[in-house]
């Protein structure tokens, strides 16, 4: 695969994550609590919803990215994995207390409490590991490249 064509796949995937990420979060809330509150949950905190899509766009670029610059060698997907779902995670904690009305008989209304009370607090542990994501990956990358300009095997990526 062309340098190019790795770019642009990386790029469309970011984009796709971009994407995809807040139409998980519309769909969960809208399927909870309805759209006219989905609307004002995402008013009242689209600089963290965004953030957090934009950030698990540039994981799932990143490591898009270096899956096709090492031409299929091992490169960990457990970072991205698991910040999205931190993310995920995050943004949907926001409505999560909303669960309370439906599921009261499962003895979950104390997680629920819990989980809108810190809502706020989510957000910031979503966009931490997001950042620790693009940090970790961004580092193979570089990794990567160095290893690829010495002519060496990449096998920093190991780990």
């Amino acid at each position: 695969m062309g340098r190019y064509r790795i770019i642009l796949k990386s790029t469309a995937m970011g984009l796709s994550g971009t994407i995809v990420l807040p139409g998980v979060y519309f769909l969960v809330l809208t399927g909870v609590s309805g759209w006219e509150f989905t609307l004002s949950q995402f008013i009242d905190f689209w600089y963290f919803i965004v953030s957090l899509a934009i950030g698990f766009g540039i994981q799932i670029g990143l490591y898009t990215y270096l899956r096709g610059a090492i031409h299929g060698q091992t490169a960990s997907g457990k970072v991205v994995a698991v910040s999205g779902t931190t993310s995920t995670a995050a943004m949907i904690s926001c409505c999560t207390h909303y669960l309370v009305n439906i599921l009261p008989a499962l003895g979950t209304a104390g997680i629920v409490t819990l989980v809108a009370q810190y809502q706020v607090e989510l957000f910031w542990v979503g966009l931490i590991a997001n950042a620790a994501g693009i940090l970790y990956i961004g580092n193979k990358v570089l990794k990567f490249w160095a290893a690829h300009a010495r002519k060496e095997h990449p096998a920093v990526l190991q780990a």
